[in-house]
């Protein structure tokens, strides 16, 4: 991309900052609480874009130690998801279990960290 572009990460931050520390301030009630859904809105895809392909990385050589194999994430994911319903993988495995932890985890850090540190 050309650099006359700036970074779509820039972009919902000073749009982020906008909302925040500018529009905020002057709303109450109705308007107030849409732009503060909005400004989380902006904070989630920021989070996406700054975190997941890293998260994804991780997430794919988990499933491949599980499950013996490569393949993309969802196909993986989907085929852990059909052995632990017809139980070709344990509940209790701590691997798995351990996959889902760090999954799970993953998924709050970018939708909702503030889970995370309560």
């Amino acid at each position: 991309m050309p650099k006359s572009m700036p970074e779509a990460t820039l972009l919902l931050k000073a749009a982020v900052k906008y909302l925040e520390n500018e529009l905020m301030p002057t709303l109450d009630g109705y308007h107030r609480f849409k732009t503060r859904v909005t400004a989380n809105a902006l904070n989630i895809v920021y989070r996406e874009l700054t975190m997941r392909a890293a998260q994804e990385v991780e997430e794919r050589k988990r499933l491949v130690e599980l499950l013996g194999h490569e393949g993309s994430v969802d196909e993986l994911s989907s085929e852990l998801c059909d052995k632990i319903r017809s139980g070709g993988v344990a509940l209790d495995d701590p691997r798995m279990r351990d996959h889902v932890r760090q999954s799970l985890h993953d998924a709050l850090e970018i939708n909702n960290p503030k889970w995370l540190t309560r």
